[in-house]
């Protein structure tokens, strides 16, 4: 099971997947060039949705089907530190309002 962490630092933002850097996808889409931010809605939180959901589901097209639903319904309520793990992202795919495909 992976685990997923961020957290907000003095050198500004850190996402982790099992203790390394989370991809940020942009070579699947590109929603900003400033990276990883969360806890509201925007190009980042939306970035950030993208990579946690193709290196989760490991599809490219379900991730992007799916990017709006858990960047508003997930990632936009993330505190300054959060964690997630695999199970956690399947249990909010299933429970999310508007989800394309999980």
């Amino acid at each position: 099971m992976k685990r997923y962490v961020g957290d907000r630092t003095i050198d500004g933002v850190k996402v982790t997947v099992d203790g390394k850097p989370l991809d940020p996808c942009v070579s699947v889409m590109e929603f900003s060039k400033n990276g990883f931010e969360w806890s509201y809605e925007g190009p980042e939180p939306r970035q950030l949705a993208l990579a946690i959901l193709v290196d989760h589901l490991g599809d490219k097209d379900v991730a992007k089907a799916n990017v709006e639903p858990f960047m508003s319904g997930v990632v936009a309520n993330f505190d300054n530190e959060w964690e997630m793990t695999s199970d956690d992202i399947d249990l909010a795919l299933t429970s999310l309002p508007g989800k394309a495909v999980a």
